[in-house]
């Protein structure tokens, strides 16, 4: 974002300037030996100042539209000093009006940041000067103030621009300063919120240890073996868990069941009422499922699904048929599982279209 002076008022203004110029040459036109090469010039520069000054432009002048003026400087003083005494009784007074024109249309272009071009254009007013009048008429018809003018010009105009790109590298790197900040936030609200969680959850067990002076029960360290699954789904579970959630994992645990929760990112793109949903779907699954092994998975951000769950359990000891020998139900010798559970919970119609083998 940058702060300064409308553009449009620097236009008007550098339009009026402009035009002053104009006046002025029409003020003296009875000066010249002949008034047609001055109205001839004055009609360039109108051109060159129009065109230099049309809004909608870049801010950085084309190069063409740079030469255009530094060559309408060339041919306005080739225009006009012909028509002028240099030798004039009393000085040429404002007869000179292209001087202050040409100073200000080259600061125009060395406002618009071509400012080689701009002193170009100062650079050969000031030799037709000297070649017309000598020297001596560089103070005397403004000369030295029109570069003056592209100077100042070309100083402001680096000044500003090294403003705008400090600015611009202020802003981002306060918006990198909010970023960093919305971060670190973010991280302690997440490590307070799983300290409080890990907290509610050991607490009672690790008053029951300090009174027990460690001496626990097989159901005692049995539940201690849960509290531990339960802060691990802490970290490796994280959007997959709610009340009903933690509930009912820690129901299932304590029934026997291996419960494995993974969030890979999966339900980062819904909001709080569908995610809801989604794990009271889980919560349900968990609940009547009788899969001795229970692995929840978030699907990828881009799948429809929003999470995966499959339970195993082991596979039944092979039948032995007295007629037709043994017939096994597994193959290999190795201890096989099946699937007694395989549900699909969608991002979209929670609860429909869920596929669920037991």
């Amino acid at each position: 974002m940058r702060i300064g002076v409308p553009r449009a008022l620097i236009v008007t203004m550098a339009a009026l300037f402009s035009g002053y110029h104009v006046v002025l040459g029409l003020y003296t036109i009875d000066v010249p030996a002949n008034p047609l090469p001055v109205m001839m010039a004055m009609a360039l520069y109108g051109l060159a100042s129009t065109v230099s000054l049309l809004p909608g432009g870049p801010a950085r002048m084309p190069h063409w539209l740079a030469a255009l003026n530094v060559v309408v400087c060339i041919l306005m003083t080739m225009l006009i000093t012909p028509e002028l005494d240099p030798g004039l009784e009393g000085g040429l007074g404002y007869a000179t009006w292209y001087v202050a024109a040409i100073g200000t249309l080259m600061t125009i272009t060395s406002t618009r940041r071509r400012h080689a071009y701009a002193w170009v254009g100062v650079a050969a007013l000031v030799v037709q000067t000297i070649l017309w009048g000598g020297p001596g008429l560089l103070l005397g018809t403004g000369v030295v103030g029109s570069a003056a003018w592209v100077a100042v010009s070309h100083i402001l105009s680096v000044a500003m621009l090294k403003a705008s790109r400090d600015s611009a590298r202020f802003a981002q790197a306060e918006r990198e300063a909010t970023d960093w900040q919305a971060a670190q936030e973010a991280h302690l609200y997440e490590r307070q919120f799983r300290l409080g969680q890990t907290g509610t959850t050991a607490v009672p067990m690790l008053r029951i240890i300090e009174s027990s002076a460690g001496e626990l029960t097989a159901e005692q360290r049995q539940e201690c073996l849960n509290l531990e699954g339960a802060i691990r789904d802490e970290i490796r579970g994280r959007s997959l868990l709610n009340d009903a959630v933690r509930r009912e994992v820690m129901a299932a645990r304590r029934r026997g069941v291996a419960v494995t929760l993974f969030d890979e990112g999966g339900l980062d793109d819904l909001d709080d009422g569908a995610r809801d949903a989604v794990l009271n779907t889980l919560a349900d699954a968990l609940r009547t499922t009788a899969a001795q092994r229970v692995i929840a998975r978030t699907a990828p951000p881009d799948s429809d699904v929003a999470v995966t769950v499959v339970g195993l359990s082991p596979a039944p000891e092979p039948t032995h048929d007295p007629e037709v020998g043994a017939v096994a139900v597994g193959d290999d010798d190795e201890d096989d599982e099946e699937v007694a559970l395989w549900l699909e919970i969608p991002k979209v119609s929670v609860g429909v279209d869920a596929a669920t083998v037991t």
